[in-house]
């Protein structure tokens, strides 16, 4: 429903070609991919299934999890006994009165899956917070209490409605859903939230830079509220930081609904943008930058086109290839990780950057390692590194290792998922100096937390190292130190690994490093 090029794909039995569009949003940085076939002129359920099996087939995209998207029960319950691990149903709602509810919840339950609950009732679809906050009460106590449905398995979908229509009862729908969001996470707990982003933009069709600057806008608020996901097509965010400031604040004015003349200031200024590409640099002025400032570039908004040259131009300019990481490189992504830091940058364009970085590397490998066999030294400590497990995320663990290794430290890179105990049982065999832990989704955190309680438990007296893009130094002095008596410590990029470590191992140095750290 959402893209006329799947549909007609669909429609055509283009399996191959249509499989290919759910791969492009992967690559894209999507987490979920949402399939929906309701469309009048195929077999709903015949068609959903035969591409739910060749979806399970392609890795790529199997890797991530499916919501299953149907307005027809019928199709969601020949999906679910298709799919692959732990899906999502969207969605069940409340519209056809409790008994039915119950029914479907229960399938669910019994095929493994979540539940997207959507915010309607007998009623109709609930517009204000107060409506909103009350469905959602109703629909997680049945849940909870009647069928004990696991609180974590729910999402709250609820509603997210198009703004700036001219009508003015319509002025407070972004506002009403942020607070109900953050409501639903302090009343509810275990529930998640979601939503259909471009929803809210409904009234700006054809515009796409005001629409793409409402929709990164609104995550910006939302996301601080507490919202866990969301349905948006993850190439087309904007960056917050990259919203030219007048559309900016008309943008900003209409969310929040901060007056009465905000929809016919946006209305009238989006009349006067241009409704095709970008109101920033376009590709032709960024690609006469310095060269340091266009890898800098290509690494916020994630373009691999010109990396490799534009990598080796820089490597011309250093005594090193490995100054080409610890300058340009990295100074691109310290701008990505405070972006993503303060909301103003989401996942999907992370990820989008840090294949640039890996991309980057890659390219500098190869001087690299001539470099470090040409000036071979003695190992100056040897580290532990792993992604935690449940997280498959590793450029930036890489990137720390390529860096110290060139440091002459003598690095084990344990990969991804990778379990407490294979992580410290590899310590004490290979008598490490420092373990590094790596993660970047917010459940790694309390992995962490479990890795530095075994560490305490066996007994390691070696410093730990966090490091990722979700991990901070707060989270890491209260929740993950206090498990382990020895050093705890954040480091914020790949940049500051080697300084850390080197302070860290140092007998003048060490002492002072600590209680410096600790303060």
């Amino acid at each position: 429903m959402g893209s006329k090029k799947f549909a007609r794909l669909i429609r055509e039995e283009n399996y191959e070609e249509a499989l290919s569009v759910a791969r492009q949003q992967v690559d894209g940085g999507a987490q979920v991919i949402d399939i929906c076939m309701d469309e009048a002129m195929i077999d709903a359920p015949k068609a959903m299934i035969r591409f739910l099996n060749l979806l399970a087939s392609d890795p790529e995209i199997a890797r991530v999890p499916v919501m299953i998207d149907s307005s027809k029960w019928e199709v969601i319950e020949e999906a679910l006994k298709c799919t692959q691990g732990k899906s999502i149903v969207n969605s069940i709602s409340l519209k056809e009165g409790e008994n039915a509810f119950r029914e479907k919840a229960k399938k669910i339950r019994k095929y493994g899956a979540c539940a997207v609950v959507m915010a309607f009732d007998e009623q109709g679809q609930a517009d204000s917070f107060e409506r909103k906050t009350a469905v959602c009460q109703r629909a997680y106590d049945i849940l909870t209490r009647e069928l004990n449905f696991p609180p974590q398995d729910i999402i709250f979908d609820v509603n997210i409605l198009a703004i700036a229509t001219g009508i003015e009862a319509h002025n407070n729908y972004a506002v009403d859903f942020i607070r109900a969001v953050r409501w639903i996470k302090k009343n509810l707990p275990g529930a998640k939230t979601s939503g259909g982003i471009s929803n809210l933009s409904f009234s700006f069709r054809g515009n796409d830079t005001v629409r793409q600057a409402m929709h990164s806008v609104f995550l910006y608020h939302a996301i601080k509220a507490g919202l866990d996901m969301g349905i948006v097509n993850p190439s087309q965010l904007e960056i917050y930081d990259d919203i030219p400031g007048d559309l900016l604040q008309h943008v900003e004015n209409v969310i929040l609904n901060k007056h009465p003349e905000a929809t016919e200031q946006l209305i009238e200024f989006a009349s006067k943008l241009k409704t095709t590409g970008k109101q920033d640099t376009t590709p032709d002025e960024w690609r006469k930058l310095p060269v340091d400032e266009r890898i800098k570039h290509a690494l916020i908004k994630g373009i691999t086109d010109f990396i490799d040259e534009d990598t080796e131009e820089s490597r011309q300019n250093y005594a090193k290839a490995i100054h080409v990481i610890e300058n340009p490189l990295m100074k691109g992504m310290s701008v990505v990780g405070e972006l993503f830091g303060q909301g103003k940058m989401f996942l999907p364009q992370v990820v989008k950057s840090a294949r640039v970085m890996k991309k980057s590397v890659a390219y500098l490998t190869p001087f690299i390692e001539k470099e470090k066999s040409a000036s071979a030294q003695k190992s100056a400590g040897k580290i532990v590194l792993a992604t935690v497990k449940g997280d498959v995320h590793d450029i930036g663990k890489n990137i720390v290792g390529v860096v110290l290794g060139c440091n002459n430290y003598e690095v084990i890179d344990l990969g991804v998922m990778v379990s407490a105990e294979t992580i410290i049982q590899t310590a004490i065999r290979e008598k490490a100096d420092i373990i590094g832990l790596s993660g970047l989704i917010t459940p790694s955190l309390d992995e962490m937390v479990t890795v530095a309680s075994e560490m305490e438990r066996q007994h390691l007296t070696i410093p730990l190292l966090i490091g990722g893009a979700t991990t901070s130094i707060v989270h890491t002095a209260v929740k993950i130190a206090p498990h382990y008596s020895y050093p705890v410590i954040h480091v914020k990029d790949a940049s500051r690994a080697v300084g850390v470590v080197a302070s860290l191992l140092s007998q003048e140095k060490r002492k002072d490093f600590i209680e410096k750290t600790k303060g």
